[in-house]
C-alpha cells in the first residue's frame, strides 16, 4: 500500500463532490497520481517534502519514457490539482508545482472525415445488424454526426431526453455543465424510431420482472447503458462496412467532422464552440487550422502554376 493512497482517495472524493468532476476525469487523475506514487517509491522521495526540482525530475522521467506532450501535460495538470488540494488541506506548507510550466499543447491537427465519408457511415448504420440493432445504430450515428456530442455524453443520454419529439436535446457535458444541441430532421426521425423500439424492449423486460434502465441506449452491464468501448468497436465495424479505413474512424472523429463541416459551410466559431461545449473558443480554433491545411493542399494540387498541377 502506498503512502499516497489515502491522500489520493481524499483528493478524488473532493473532485467529485466539490467540483463535480466526471468519472472519466477522476479515473484519469487517479491513474496519473498512482504512477507518480510508484515513481516516488522507486526514487525514495516523500510526497510531503518533494520540491520543484523533484517534480521536474519526475516529469523528465515521463519524457524519457517517450510519453507524448499531451500525456505529460495531463500528468502535470494532475499533480497541480493534487498539490493545490494538499496545500489547501494543510498537508503541505507550499505547492511544489506552482512555478512549473508544461510541455506546451500539441499542434497535431484532429483527424476528420469528408462529408461523403461521414454520410456513408450514417447510411451504412441503417442496414447493419438485426432490425432492432439497425434502429439503435442509426440513431447513434445520426445523433453523433448531427450534434457533435462527446461519446460519453451520447451513450449516457437519459431516455427522458427523447420524449415529446424534441427539436433540441439537453446534454450534460464536462463538469456537469448543460447545453442544448439542435437536432436535424433525419436525426429526429431516427431518434423516434429507436425510442419506439427501445420502449417495446423495456416493456418486455418489465414483464420478466426485471428493472429497466433510465438510459436511451440501455445495456445489461454495470453502467446500465452502452459503454464507450462497445460503441468504439461498433464505429470501427461500420467503417469497415462502409469501405473506410477503420484506423481513421473513431466516435471522436465524427465530432471533429461535425465541427469541421459546419465551419466549412459558413458557421462561425462562437456557435460551434457552444454546440461542442468548449469552455474556451481557443479550443475550437483548431478547426480553422484543419480548413487552412485543406485549402493549402487544394492550391498545391490544383493551381496552374503549382508543380503538382
Amino acid at each position: 500500500m502506498s503512502l499516497l493512497d489515502r491522500p489520493i482517495a481524499a483528493f478524488l472524493d473532493a473532485m467529485t463532490a466539490e467540483r463535480n468532476a466526471s468519472r472519466n476525469t477522476t479515473l484519469a487523475y487517479g491513474r496519473d497520481l498512482q504512477n507518480f506514487a510508484q515513481w516516488l517509491s522507486l526514487q525514495g522521495y516523500d510526497w510531503t517534502t518533494i520540491d520543484q526540482t523533484g517534480i521536474e525530475a519526475y516529469l523528465g522521467s515521463c519524457e524519457a519514457e517517450g510519453l507524448s506532450k499531451p500525456t505529460r501535460a495531463r500528468r502535470l495538470s494532475s499533480l497541480r490539482q493534487f498539490y493545490r488540494f494538499a496545500h489547501e488541506e494543510g498537508w503541505r506548507n507550499m505547492n511544489p508545482t506552482i512555478r512549473l510550466s508544461g510541455p506546451g499543447p500539441s499542434r497535431k491537427l484532429p483527424k476528420t472525415l469528408t462529408e461523403d465519408e461521414a454520410g456513408r457511415l450514417v447510411e451504412i448504420a441503417r442496414s447493419y445488424g438485426r432490425t432492432a440493432e439497425r434502429l439503435r445504430n442509426t440513431c447513434l450515428m445520426e445523433l453523433l454526426y448531427a450534434t457533435g456530442m462527446r461519446v460519453s455524453e451520447l451513450v449516457a443520454l437519459p431516455v427522458s431526453a427523447a420524449r415529446g419529439d424534441p427539436k433540441m436535446l439537453l446534454v450534460r457535458g464536462k463538469g456537469g455543465k448543460e447545453r442544448l444541441v439542435p437536432l436535424s430532421g433525419p436525426s429526429r426521425s431516427a431518434l423516434q424510431a429507436w425510442l419506439s423500439e427501445r420502449d417495446r424492449q423495456a416493456e418486455a423486460v418489465a414483464k420478466r420482472g426485471a428493472q429497466a434502465t433510465s438510459y436511451l441506449f440501455p445495456s445489461t452491464g454495470a453502467s446500465g447503458h452502452l459503454t464507450r468501448h462497445r460503441f468504439y468497436g461498433l464505429v470501427k465495424d461500420l467503417a469497415v462496412a462502409a469501405g473506410i479505413d477503420p484506423s481513421r474512424v473513431t466516435p471522436h472523429t465524427l465530432r471533429h467532422a461535425f465541427a469541421t463541416h459546419l465551419l466549412a459551410n459558413g458557421a462561425d466559431l462562437r456557435s460551434i464552440q457552444v454546440l461542442l461545449g468548449h469552455a474556451d473558443v481557443s479550443t475550437t480554433q483548431i478547426y480553422t487550422h484543419v480548413l487552412e491545411a485543406r485549402l493549402r493542399n487544394l492550391v498545391l494540387e490544383s493551381h496552374p502554376l503549382s508543380d503538382n498541377a
